[in-house]
């Protein structure tokens, strides 16, 4: 699991055993969790699932997602060796 970013107490990282899934991050602090995909193709996002999770909440990690964008795509296809 290899953490990409740490923002505000966040932590997004991949999972290295989701065999084929398009890219995507998953999101923790405390006792939140949530999975977002990037929509590469249209530069955007679109939650897979939360827990925990307060509409403010949601607001903040889309907005981290958002300013990171190109670099979480960057890492999510050098952690998959460049596979999609």
């Amino acid at each position: 699991m290899p953490t990409v970013l740490f923002v505000h107490g966040w932590r997004f990282y991949f999972y290295a055993n989701e065999r084929n899934e398009p890219i995507h991050v998953h999101c923790r602090k405390g006792d939140k969790e949530c999975k977002y995909w990037l929509l590469t193709d249209v530069f955007g996002i679109a939650e897979a699932y939360s827990y925990n999770l307060s509409p403010a909440d949601k607001r903040q990690v889309r907005k981290i997602i958002f300013a990171h964008f190109e670099y979480i795509e960057s890492e999510w296809n050098n952690f998959k060796g460049g596979r999609r």
